[in-house]
């Protein structure tokens, strides 16, 4: 019954600025935390950051000062506001959960392209 669904990707420029969104379904939002985690082409996925039931916050040391986590539980959805994009944060990005049974839990993810 799970499902995350993230939207907000696309092309843009270094320096520029993407807003990443993830809707959450199946699951009582408020109580889960919730994490964007990120795939560029043939490297293994890694935490950009997360966000707890109650608001604690962290990232990834590559985008700490850059990106910001954040959730609105009345919309069961998650962002990730991406400012000062580098190249090197090119990726495919993934919200992702994990269950009472502690089963994983992925979207399909949405690509995020930093190019000039």
């Amino acid at each position: 019954q799970v499902q995350l669904v993230e939207s907000g990707g696309g092309l843009v420029q270094p320096g520029g600025s993407l807003r990443l969104s993830c809707a959450a379904s199946g699951v009582i939002f408020s109580i889960t935390t919730m994490y964007w985690y990120r795939q560029a082409p043939g490297k293994q996925r890694e935490l950009v950051a997360f966000i707890t039931s109650g608001g604690g916050t962290n990232y990834a040391d590559s985008v700490k000062s850059r990106f910001t986590i954040s959730r609105d539980n009345a919309k069961n959805t998650i962002y990730l506001q991406m400012n000062s994009l580098r190249p090197e944060d090119t990726a495919v990005y993934y919200c992702n959960l994990r269950n009472s049974m502690r089963m994983d839990y992925w979207g399909k993810g949405t690509l995020v392209t930093v190019s000039s």
